[in-house]
């Protein structure tokens, strides 16, 4: 199944307010597995940068001043995500900034549907645990030292990591599926058990019964009293 993990980053709370979205990141996954494509884009938001949001991000007003706006980019964006299910961390936040921007553009806004909350399956799976993405990467251990500053592409590869976990994580000693992005096919393989060079090999042991065990066995069933196959076998 392919599914696309995203996160943006904004110039606030609410598009309502006025605020927009400055950066978009995206990553395929097909069978909760990354497949090395991706989609990432910083937008001009149209409007000053609050300090507050910098000091989240830290996309700067001159920073994104040659970027394109994402009217620009919303074909490339929608081409990318197909009709797949989009998985976010409090997604609600991220949809609405989305559509706001899709339909800012002239384009139709993706359907509440397709929505998968990272947010609302940690607390149902961890309740009363904190849900933040910070503390679901230390609770899975995913390494998330690059992580300085928010970034939307960093922040969607390590839910990409987070999500496996909530959904059961990945078999140890299994490679469930490689995914390549030139063939888009799925390989899935055991791990090699061949030993190690040097390490001695042990003969398979016998498994059958020898004549000796074998009357012992008899003996040993001949002083039952009524066993129970007994009656099956009178029965049948």
């Amino acid at each position: 199944m392919r599914e696309i993990v995203f996160d943006t980053e904004t110039t606030g709370l609410s598009p309502t307010d006025g605020h927009r979205l400055v950066e978009i990141g995206a990553l395929e996954m097909v069978n909760r597995v990354e497949t090395g494509r991706s989609f990432h884009i910083y937008c001009n938001p149209e409007r000053e940068m609050p300090s507050e949001a910098f000091e989240v991000h830290g996309l700067s007003d001159a920073f994104l001043a040659n970027k394109p706006m994402f009217s620009v980019e919303a074909q490339n964006f929608i081409d990318f995500i197909e009709d797949s299910p989009l998985v976010a961390h409090n997604a609600q936040f991220d949809f609405g900034f989305l559509n706001a921007e899709l339909e800012r553009a002239g384009h139709a806004a993706v359907g509440m549907e397709r929505m998968i909350d990272t947010l609302a399956i940690a607390r149902t799976k961890h309740p009363g645990a904190k849900h933040s993405l910070d503390a679901l990467c230390t609770r899975y251990g995913v390494d998330r030292s690059q992580r300085v500053l928010h970034g939307a592409l960093l922040d969607a590869q390590l839910l990409a990591q987070v999500y496996v976990e909530l959904t059961g994580g990945r078999q140890i000693g299994l490679v469930l599926a490689e995914e390549t992005a030139e063939s888009g096919s799925a390989e899935t393989r055991m791990v090699d058990r061949t030993p190690a060079p040097g390490r001695p090999v042990r003969e398979p042991r016998p498994h059958a019964a020898s004549p000796e065990e074998q009357a012992r066995h008899a003996a040993f069933i001949a002083r039952l009293t009524d066993p129970l196959w007994a009656e099956r076998q009178a029965k049948g």
